[in-house]
């Protein structure tokens, strides 16, 4: 019986892994405010040479007319040396891109961040000429995502 319940389990929480990971998103819990959180990316990618386009703080628009939002801030950011191999190969990339990465608190007071995943990007445009670009993508993410979330040992 305890087989059985804990592959049930199991099961489970593979589906529920997938269909987290069928959104394309790369989520990441945050050990800074939703500001600091933005902030650590942007310095990172700027010392990276990464253009940042803007941020959006969804909050103070929100209050702007008189709705409360918790803390919800948007990045906008590129690297036209791999942006563009992406727009070149299929130009409806460029929906997605500049790439973006927000930050919010949510209810319980916990800050995430996320992003899309280029992976996704890639199979959502079906590019399959630039694994070398999504790779690169995908690792300099992960550090950039790293860094802002993660407090320093």
């Amino acid at each position: 019986m305890k087989l059985i319940q804990t592959g049930l389990m199991l099961f489970l929480l593979c589906i529920a892994l997938i269909s987290h990971a069928d959104d394309g998103l790369v989520v990441k819990p945050s050990t800074y405010s939703v500001a600091e959180t933005l902030d650590r990316m942007e310095t990172i990618m700027k010392k990276k040479g990464i253009t940042i386009f803007t941020r959006i703080n969804h909050a103070k628009g929100a209050k702007g007319v008189g709705i409360d939002l918790e803390p919800t801030e948007l990045l906008i950011f590129g690297n036209p040396k791999l942006g563009t191999p992406l727009m070149l190969s299929q130009p409806k990339a460029a929906i997605d891109l500049p790439l973006k990465a927000i930050a919010w608190k949510d209810k319980e007071g916990k800050v995430w961040l996320a992003y899309n995943s280029p992976d996704y990007i890639a199979k959502r445009h079906a590019i399959n000429d630039t694994p070398a670009v999504i790779k690169k993508m995908t690792g300099a993410l992960n550090k950039f995502s790293d860094f802002a979330t993660k407090a320093a040992k």
